[in-house]
C-alpha cells in the first residue's frame, strides 16, 4: 500500500468514528451534515434520491437542516428525514431522535417563499 491509500483509509475509519458518535449525541445539524459527507452524495443527489421516494424537499431546506439554521418538525418533513435517514445508509431514528422536543414555533425554520414540502408535479 503506499502512503496516500493508507492515509485515505485512516480518514474514512476516523470519519466513520465520528459519524457513530454523532449519530449517538448529536447535535442533529453536525450528525446531519457527517452523514451526508459519509454517504458522499451532494444535496442534490439526495434531493433527487428523496423524490425517487415520492418526498420533495427543497435544497435550502436540506442545507438548512444540515447548518442548524433549522430542523424538521412539521409532520411532513419528519416523514422527509425518515426517509433521508434511509438514503444516507444510517440506523432507523438515529437522526430523528437527535431533533429532541418540539421547539417553539418562533424558532421554526422561517424561509419567505420555501415550502418544505410539496405535493408531486408541484416543484419548481
Amino acid at each position: 500500500m503506499t502512503g496516500q491509500r493508507t492515509h485515505t483509509i485512516d480518514r474514512g475509519v476516523a470519519e466513520g468514528r465520528e459519524l457513530r458518535r454523532l449519530l449517538e449525541t448529536g447535535p442533529f445539524a453536525d450528525a446531519l451534515r457527517a452523514a451526508i459527507r459519509a454517504r458522499g452524495l451532494g444535496l442534490d443527489r439526495i434531493r433527487y434520491r428523496l423524490r425517487g421516494r415520492g418526498c420533495s424537499v427543497s435544497l435550502a431546506t436540506l442545507s438548512h437542516w444540515q447548518s442548524g439554521r433549522c430542523r424538521p418538525e412539521r409532520p411532513e418533513s419528519l416523514l422527509v428525514l425518515k426517509n433521508l435517514e434511509e438514503v444516507l445508509g444510517v440506523p432507523p431514528e438515529s437522526l430523528s431522535r437527535l431533533l429532541g422536543p418540539p421547539r417553539g414555533r418562533a424558532a421554526r425554520c422561517t424561509v419567505p417563499g420555501e415550502g418544505l414540502v410539496m405535493p408531486r408535479g408541484r416543484d419548481t
